[in-house]
C-alpha cells in the first residue's frame, strides 16, 4: 500500500493547479451531498467563481486539505465583521467537507485541529458551526472533538422536496 500524505494550509492564493483540484473536490461532494448547501453541482465557472470570492472577502480565511498534493478539502473561517464588535468572541466553520475519495486518512480531524488552533491564536474564544442531520460523520467528528448541540430545527434545509433537520454546535475554546 502506497503512502498517504496529508498537508493542511491555510490558502492565500492559489497555485497553478489548486482550484481546478478545490473545484473537482467539491464537486465530488455535492454529488454525494456532503453540503455547500448546493443539492445539485452547479456549473464549473460558478464553482470557481464561489472559491475566488472566498480568497476576496476580507472576514473569510480558506482552510485546504491535501491528500498526496491535491486538495480534497476544505473549510471556511468566517470572522464577524468590524462593526460587530460584541460578537467579536465567536467565529463560524462553514463549507467544512472533504471529498469522498480522500475520506479515512484523518484530514477532517486534522482540518478541525488546524481550524481550532487559529482561532485560539487570533483571540476567538468560540466556534459556531451548522450541520445536516444526514451528515452522520460529520457529526460523529464534532462531538468527539467536544463540540455542544445547543440547538435543533427541523426545517433546516429542503432536498428534493423534502425538509431535513439541522443542528447546531459552539465549541468553547477558553476552557
Amino acid at each position: 500500500m502506497a503512502a498517504v500524505s496529508i498537508q493542511i494550509e491555510w490558502l492565500k492564493s492559489f497555485k497553478a493547479g489548486d482550484l481546478d483540484t478545490l473545484c473537482d473536490a467539491t464537486e465530488k461532494a455535492i454529488e454525494v451531498g456532503l453540503g455547500f448547501d448546493w443539492i445539485k453541482t452547479p456549473k464549473r465557472i460558478v464553482i470557481e467563481r464561489y472559491w475566488q470570492g472566498v480568497l476576496l472577502v476580507p472576514e473569510r480565511e480558506l482552510l485546504i486539505g491535501r491528500l498526496n498534493g491535491i486538495i480534497a478539502g476544505a473549510a471556511q473561517m468566517v470572522k464577524p465583521p468590524p462593526n460587530n464588535e460584541a460578537g467579536f468572541f465567536n467565529v463560524v466553520m462553514t463549507s467544512f467537507f472533504v471529498a469522498p475519495w480522500a475520506r479515512g486518512h484523518g484530514m477532517a480531524r486534522g482540518m478541525m485541529l488546524e481550524f481550532e488552533k487559529k482561532a485560539k491564536k487570533l483571540g476567538f474564544t468560540q466556534i459556531s458551526l451548522d450541520v445536516r442531520e444526514t451528515q452522520e460523520a460529520a457529526i460523529t467528528l464534532y462531538e468527539r472533538a467536544g463540540y455542544i448541540r445547543w440547538s435543533s430545527k427541523d426545517k433546516y434545509a429542503r432536498v428534493n422536496g423534502k425538509y431535513i433537520r439541522g443542528y447546531y454546535y459552539t465549541k468553547d475554546l477558553s476552557l
